[in-house]
């Protein structure tokens, strides 16, 4: 469906809850919060979307772990608990952003599905939020160092797989 290219893999398993990297030279595991409403990628729908995506842009790469973005821009603070309890109800976006673009016309991309346009990100969360279970409100929630870790591994146009099902019939490969 798409070319090879010299880019790392990111894959996604909603059923697992984890995040895999595969890169010429390692294969690397992380655990992620998908959205709370499960999969779907409707407008509006709060879910996670499916299918082929690329990393439309890398955003925050000199912020400081923990830094505090919203509308993808850099506030200037950095997350604590003081914020936390003055904006209790904030989906917290921090460290980092990888904005996904779907590839999938009529399924991820365009009209009413449009994975871009709903701002669906690979992003750091506070450390108090759990991993390995779906809470998010349709990102990749990821640890602040794990996220900053495949922030510093992948660049625009990094293809990524969000798929339903488990990584243990899946092996890792490298991409050499």
């Amino acid at each position: 469906m798409f070319e090879r290219t010299d880019l790392p893999l990111i894959e996604v398993s909603i059923a697992d809850q984890a995040l895999r990297l595969s890169t010429p030279k390692a294969c690397h595991l992380y655990p992620v919060s998908t959205a709370a409403k499960g999969m779907g990628e409707r407008n509006g729908s709060h879910q996670t979307p499916r299918g082929w995506h690329r990393v439309r842009a890398c955003i925050g790469e000199s912020a400081a772990l923990g830094a505090v973005f919203v509308g993808r821009r850099a506030t200037g603070e950095i997350y604590n608990h003081r914020l936390a309890q003055q904006f209790p109800k904030r989906d917290w976006i921090l460290s980092r952003i990888l904005w996904l673009q779907g590839l999938e016309v009529g399924f991820n991309r365009g009209n009413g599905v449009d994975s871009q346009r709903r701002y669906i990100y690979i992003h750091g969360t506070p450390d108090s939020e759990p991993m390995g279970e779906p809470r998010s409100h349709g990102c990749i929630r990821m640890r602040n160092k794990d996220v900053v870790a495949l922030f510093d591994q992948v660049r625009a146009g990094t293809l990524v797989w969000i798929q339903p099902h488990s990584f243990s019939s899946i092996p890792c490969r490298n991409l050499s």
